[in-house]
């Protein structure tokens, strides 16, 4: 069972990293950024000249080591499932550089016996050199077989705030995307070796008819689709990117990101995959300067 005081307060060590421009390019390849090459804008993010990072490469770097595995803390890691991602740009993210992560449990909230549990992570981007915060990241993981734990320990932190839904009328804007057939082996350079991503004997035993695209590389093109349908192509205006994950994606698919104007330089997000009928990304939430 999910010990609340030892995952509360994990020792979570900081991580140094140094990413170089090809990091970024390969980064921005993993999310099918370059499928044409002919395309300016997508140049942007996949050659030298006068490049661009993907803003969410913050989401994809410098991650501590995976400790929710540690049997101390009592969670089921099986049944652990990444539900929603947030990240707010400080200052635009470097095609290059060296920074340092800090991570910290910000709130782990019963839902109850059979419901699972949530755990919330805050990590800083901090550039190494200047101490200056880059960019903040906020993961929510859902426990899917933890629910019950306040039970044994009488404590549990109130559930986070909900990100907005879509309005219920037709987009402002659209953009598609389609996934190269091996993003995924692709994505996967950039940290993420989960085999899940990799190997079909088992993706097939997680219930996988082939391996799924990274949660995060779904992430990064909502991130990458924001930029060049409403902000001409500018890495530097995106200021934050949310967004739920709904449903697995698989590398070769087409996503329609679909975008609805709000006030102040927000816009709400949502990404589907047609051919299949079925919504990946819900509740997300895109601001622009």
């Amino acid at each position: 069972m999910l010990n609340y005081d030892k995952v509360k307060h994990w020792p979570i060590e900081d991580v140094t990293q140094t990413w170089t421009e090809r990091d970024s390019i390969l980064y921005a390849l993993g999310l099918g950024v370059g499928g044409d090459p002919m395309d300016a804008n997508q140049l942007r993010f996949t050659y030298e000249k006068d490049l661009q990072a993907v803003p969410t490469l913050a989401a994809a770097i410098a991650w501590p080591k995976s400790w929710m595995r540690n049997p101390e803390t009592g969670i089921d890691y099986l049944k652990l499932v990444h539900g929603e991602q947030d990240t707010r740009l400080f200052k635009p993210m470097p095609a290059s550089g060296t920074v340092t992560s800090r991570t910290r449990v910000s709130r782990i909230c019963d839902k109850g016996v059979g419901k699972g549990a949530i755990v919330e992570l805050l990590r800083d981007i901090i550039d190494t050199a200047s101490g200056e915060r880059i960019a903040e990241t906020r993961q929510i993981s859902f426990l899917r077989g933890d629910g019950g734990f306040s039970e044994v320990s009488g404590v549990t932190d109130a559930p986070p705030a909900g990100l907005p839904g879509v309005p219920e009328r037709a987009p402002d804007a659209e953009f598609e995307l389609t996934s190269p057939a091996q993003a995924a082996l692709i994505y996967r350079l950039s940290g993420d070796s989960n085999p899940l991503h990799a190997d079909p004997e088992i993706a097939a035993k997680a219930g996988f008819s082939k391996p799924i695209l990274h949660g995060l590389a779904t992430y990064g093109m909502a991130a990458f689709a924001a930029i060049s349908c409403l902000a001409a192509g500018d890495a530097r205006r995106l200021k934050r990117v949310a967004a739920r994950f709904t449903a697995p994606v698989y590398p070769g698919e087409t996503l329609r990101f679909q975008f609805w104007k709000g006030d102040n330089g927000r816009w709400h997000l949502l990404a589907r995959i047609d051919a299949r009928d079925v919504i990946v990304l819900n509740n997300g939430l895109i601001i622009l300067s």
